[in-house]
Parts: structure tokens; C-alpha cells; sequence
């Protein structure tokens, strides 16, 4: 058993904290995704795990176990970086197993644990070939290969597949899926791509200036945001964020364009409450062009001019304006439309979020 257990844990640099007291349980074989922008403390947290970090207050715990203490040869982790780290002057088969060569395991188990990890990562065939014969793809897969033979109780990926390009992220990612679901073991995975965290994980954790801002479910931050940062930083394109100020039972933007008060949040907000009106561009759709055509039970219809287009193959994003804003829709099965057209869009107020101004906070209990 190896869960990870974060207790109040704390890094500064001196009078400057960047990790502020974080709490969190990464259960046993579950797969966590810490993401969040450039600084906002998830490699720091991740490298204070491994143990390449100085912790300046609170626990980590592997295992059930405090390891604040212990080096990281101790902790019975392995870790794979943005950089592959990879000997050059060493085959594949040796990059694997060198540090089992160093740890004096016997040559009979490192060729057995060398062979099941290429199995396993489809390394077969280039076990005789060095790092400069190999793609990217192939040799992060021989870095991941090197974590495995190690029988690690905790892997730790830093921004791995960064230095891909988009194919092989995409192809490297997969089989880092597949990988979980062959070893079974607790993962940590670092990454400032909101897809990667969506794809890969069955919890994500979302940081910002060294705080957790939610932990969730794919599903559970997409679709239940507990704040306005998660709204705006998770899907992509992201949510449409805009201020409003509720009147009459109606939000009123900019200009005084305004929107039906979603009915969920009837009985949340009062006359006069200032908010932030959050909406997803699949929620925005020319009519009879969404996800939820015919389906929505709180749908609002209004025609509004269409600025920029951006066509995707089997959707288009379209850019609009309302409320002296641009608002981003999604549209399904898309038709021609030149810039400046008038259409009529549904808004799906059903999937509508609002958030408090002050706090950032969602208003839905």
C-alpha cells in the first residue's frame, strides 16, 4: 500500500513562502494531476515528495509513514523528468538498468525486470540501440522504462511530455495511461496542460500561488467549479467570464444587454448583487448547433452578430459579441457564416455558474 498523504506542508525561500500549507491524500494506485500555471508551486510540491526539496513545515507522509526526514533512495520512489536524463553512451537495455547495476541487484533479476518494462512499454526491439537512434517519444518511454524496473511504491512525473511535440504528446500520454493500468501504482503527475490533467488522471489537483484551489473529479471541476480560477483555467476554451448585476430577475451586463437569472440561482442572489456570470462556449450555441439542442430546460434565445470564425472540421468556434464583451460558442455541424452576420444563439443557462466577485467563489450550495 502506498498512498501519499500531504499534511500542512509548507516550502520558503527564505521570508517568502510558495507552497502555503497544503493538505492532500493521494489514495493507493490513484492517479493525481497537480496543474495550474507557470509558479504556482505543483513542481515544488512534487520535488518536496521526491525529497529533492527541503520541506519547511508540515508532513509527507508514503505509505503511512513520515519520510520528511529521509533522502530520496529512501522514499521507494521513482521519478521521470522533463529532460530524459538518459546516458548517451549507454544502449537502452543499460539505461534501464543502471540503477539496479549500482543498487548490486543480481544481473539475472535486472534482465528479468528490464525485459518486463520494455514488454510493457513496447521497447523490444530497440533495447540495443542508444538515445541518439531513438524519437522523443521512444526515449521518454525508456525513461519511464527506467522507472519501472525499480518497482517504485510512488511515480513522480515532472511535465514529462513537455519537450513533445503535439503528436507525440498525445501518443507518449496514452501510454502513460496505459502504463497506470498495467502496474498499479500510486501516481503524481506535474503538468501546466489542463488536457494532460483531464485525460490522465482520476483526481486533479488545482494550484494557484502555492494554495490548492480545488481538488475534484475530471468531471467535478469541468462541470462544478468551486471558483472563478478554476472556471477560467479548466476546459478549453475556456469558460465565458463576465460581471454582471442582478435586476428584475435578470443579470445586466455592460451596456445593459442582460440575460434571465439562471433559475438555479433564484433564490441564491438579490436585486442589486453584483456577480460574475460564467457560461462554457458548448453552452452557447447557435440554435439547433449545440450539444444540448432540444434538451435544455432553461435555454434563452437571442440574435447576436458573429465577429470572428474559426473552423475546426467538425465544429467551429465562433466569436460574438454581447455586452460590449466577446463570448466564445462552440458550434456542432457547422454552416458557413461570414464575419458580421446575424444568428440566432441559445444560451444554456441550466449549465450556468456564478460566482461571487469578492471571494471568487461559486454561489451554488
Amino acid at each position: 500500500m502506498a498512498p501519499v498523504t500531504l499534511k500542512k506542508l509548507v516550502k520558503s525561500y527564505g521570508n517568502v513562502d510558495v507552497v502555503h500549507g497544503i493538505d492532500l491524500e493521494v489514495k493507493d494506485r490513484e492517479f493525481i494531476a497537480l496543474v495550474g500555471p507557470s509558479g504556482c508551486g505543483k513542481s515544488t510540491t512534487l520535488r518536496m515528495i521526491a525529497g529533492l526539496e527541503d520541506i519547511s513545515g508540515g508532513v509527507v507522509e508514503i505509505g503511512g509513514k513520515p519520510v520528511n526526514d529521509l533522502p530520496p533512495r529512501a522514499r521507494n520512489i521513482s521519478m521521470v523528468f522533463q529532460s530524459y536524463a538518459l546516458y548517451p553512451h549507454m544502449t537502452v537495455r543499460e539505461n534501464m538498468g543502471f540503477s539496479l547495476k549500482i543498487g548490486k541487484v543480481a544481473q539475472s533479476e535486472i534482465d528479468t525486470r528490464v525485459n518486463e518494462a520494455a514488454a510493457i512499454l513496447d521497447l523490444d526491439k530497440y533495447m540495443d540501440r542508444r538515445p541518439s537512434q531513438l524519437s522523443g517519444g521512444q526515449r521518454q518511454r525508456v525513461a519511464m522504462g527506467r522507472a519501472i524496473v525499480r518497482k517504485p511504491d510512488v511515480f513522480l512525473f515532472d511535465e514529462p511530455l513537455s519537450n513533445l511535440d503535439a503528436k507525440l504528446r498525445t501518443q507518449v500520454r496514452t501510454e502513460i495511461k496505459r502504463l497506470h493500468a498495467k502496474v498499479q501504482s500510486t501516481m503524481i503527475y506535474v503538468t501546466h496542460d489542463q488536457v494532460e490533467a483531464m485525460t490522465l488522471s482520476d483526481r486533479i489537483v488545482i494550484m494557484r500561488d502555492g494554495y490548492i484551489e480545488q481538488v475534484g473529479t475530471p468531471e467535478e471541476v469541468f462541470k462544478r467549479p468551486a471558483t472563478r480560477f478554476v472556471a477560467g483555467f479548466i476546459g478549453s476554451p475556456p469558460m465565458n467570464l463576465n460581471e454582471a448585476t442582478v435586476a428584475d430577475g435578470r443579470l445586466v451586463f455592460a451596456g445593459g444587454q442582460g440575460l434571465p437569472l439562471p433559475i438555479e440561482f433564484r433564490s441564491k442572489v438579490a436585486a442589486g448583487d453584483k456577480v460574475i456570470f460564467g457560461l462554457r462556449p458548448d453552452d452557447i450555441y447557435p440554435t439547433g448547433h449545440g450539444l444540448n439542442s432540444g434538451e435544455a430546460t432553461d435555454v434563452h434565445e437571442m440574435e447576436l452578430p458573429v465577429s470572428i470564425t474559426e473552423p475546426l472540421g467538425n465544429e467551429t468556434l465562433l466569436f460574438i459579441t454581447m455586452a460590449q464583451r466577446e463570448w466564445v460558442s462552440r458550434m456542432l455541424n457547422p454552416r458557413p457564416l461570414s464575419a458580421g452576420e446575424m444568428v440566432k444563439f441559445s444560451f444554456d443557462l441550466s449549465q450556468a455558474h456564478l460566482f461571487s466577485p469578492e471571494t471568487g467563489k461559486t454561489l451554488r450550495s
